[in-house]
């Protein structure tokens, strides 16, 4: 498996990759910083020392140099100590060295500008040196001379310095890298173990050792496994309605087969018996399509405005009973809005009202409107009314069998509304006719 495969590859990646970087950057500014810093010190230890040398310089008669015996730094009275010192007498050429540079020729400065420093590094003979100088115009007893004061100091100590600190620096550094690194990585271990957790519950559910997602989830992925278990739900809802659906086709298309089976024998009312048996197998097969195809409450269905959806319908049923010059009613606020899909909405909403103007006499009136997680929809007519509230739910079962019709349509919705656990209620009407309530669930 690759590493982009995996988030935990990534995350693991990402973090060493972060880490390192941010180890590095700050090793790098606090090693440049501590060398300046001790770059500094140093230089400013040389600067005394020449403050040193100035005190004790003095100038004879003759503008000759004079300087001590000793001096306070013993490393300037020490050969080979490391510490160099040099008076240049620009008037005179003359040269004074420290007693420490017997045998030595450091690189001293011999030309600087009056009341200047110079501050450098310097190698000679496959040495390094810390350098400094400074001129300055002094004023002896009878006359003024200008000098060349020089100190310079081995850098073999600087450098021992600066390397025990980067090697104590990257020790310690890499160190807590290593614990930082290793404490992300059982923090992300220990993050990403509901994810584990989830793929290893859809791995049992796929081998069918368990139903849905069963453990509980931290809220950044309680939506997904609800998401999941509502979807898996939906999925086994629409397997069972297909198989449901096949069981009821073949057990349902038995008797008109028969019935045709049996006209054989009589061919005087056999086209009247195939016309009949015909059209009860096109309606048994077209409800249980309906009720396979219906997508039923789905959370991922998009929302949809109910209003022009029963402004579509309404239209559409004024033309077909355009003969019966219904009056229709619609209260639908214009912002309501529902999560089903469009196809089960024309469907359930359609029937309805078709079944309601199929009845009325002269008037149809649709309410929709929501409270709290239910939509409710009530359609009412003038019409005579339910005369059995319980059967006229069932396939084929009409209110008047004058009336032409085939009885499918409100077993339709009944199907319908229970698959988007939703109920179904038949009464009286207000306007004397029959009234049809529909309360549908928030999923």
């Amino acid at each position: 498996m690759r590493w982009r495969d995996s988030i935990r590859a990534r995350l693991i990646l990402g973090a060493t990759l972060v880490l390192m970087a941010f180890v590095a950057g700050a090793g790098l500014s606090v090693q440049r910083a501590h060398a300046d810093s001790v770059r500094a010190a140093r230089f400013a230890q040389l600067q005394s020392t020449v403050y040193l040398l100035l005190a004790g310089a003095e100038l004879d008669a003759g503008g000759m140099l004079v300087m001590p015996a000793a001096f306070p730094e013993p490393r300037l009275s020490l050969p080979g100590s490391g510490l160099y010192a040099n008076i240049v007498n620009l008037a005179r050429h003359e040269e004074w060295h420290s007693a420490s540079s017997v045998g030595i020729s450091p690189p001293f400065q011999r030309s600087v500008a009056v009341g200047r420093w110079r501050y450098d590094t310097v190698n000679a003979g496959g040495q390094a040196y810390l350098a400094i100088s400074y001129g300055v115009n002094w004023a002896g007893r009878a006359q003024a001379a200008p000098l060349v004061l020089s100190v310079l100091e081995d850098k073999a100590q600087f450098d021992r310095e600066i390397s025990v600190f980067e090697r104590t620096l990257w020790t310690w550094l890499g160190g807590a890298a290593v614990l930082l690194l290793l404490s992300q990585t059982v923090l992300l271990e220990w993050g990403l173990a509901p994810l584990r957790r989830v793929a290893h519950e859809i791995r049992d559910i796929e081998r069918g050792e368990q139903a849905e997602v069963e453990g509980r989830y931290p809220t950044e992925i309680a939506a997904l496994t609800n998401n999941l278990n509502t979807l898996i739900k939906q999925e086994r809802l629409r397997q069972t309605r297909y198989r449901e659906a096949l069981s009821f086709l073949a057990h349902s298309l038995k008797t008109p087969l028969a019935v045709l089976r049996t006209s054989l024998n009589e061919p005087a009312q056999l086209p009247a018996i195939v016309a009949q048996q015909v059209a009860r197998m096109d309606d048994i097969v077209q409800h249980q399509l309906g009720r396979a195809a219906a997508s039923g409450a789905s959370r991922f269905a998009p929302y949809l405005s109910l209003a022009p959806v029963l402004n579509r319908i309404r239209d559409s049923l004024e033309k077909v009973y355009a003969e019966k010059a219904l009056i229709f009613t619609l209260d639908c606020p214009p912002e309501l809005r529902w999560r089903i899909d469009e196809g089960d909405a024309f469907e359930l909403l359609g029937n309805v009202m078709d079944n309601a103007a199929k009845w009325a006499r002269h008037r149809v009136a649709v309410r929709a409107w929501r409270e709290g997680d239910r939509l409710h929809i009530r359609v009412e007519d003038d019409g005579p009314g339910f005369i059995d509230t319980q059967s006229i739910l069932q396939l084929h079962v009409r209110g008047d069998e004058k009336v032409p019709g085939h009885g499918v349509g409100l077993a339709v919705v009944n199907d319908l509304v229970a698959s988007h656990d939703g109920t179904l209620n038949l009464a009286r009407s207000d306007l004397g006719g029959a009234r049809l309530d529909m309360v549908l669930r928030a999923v």
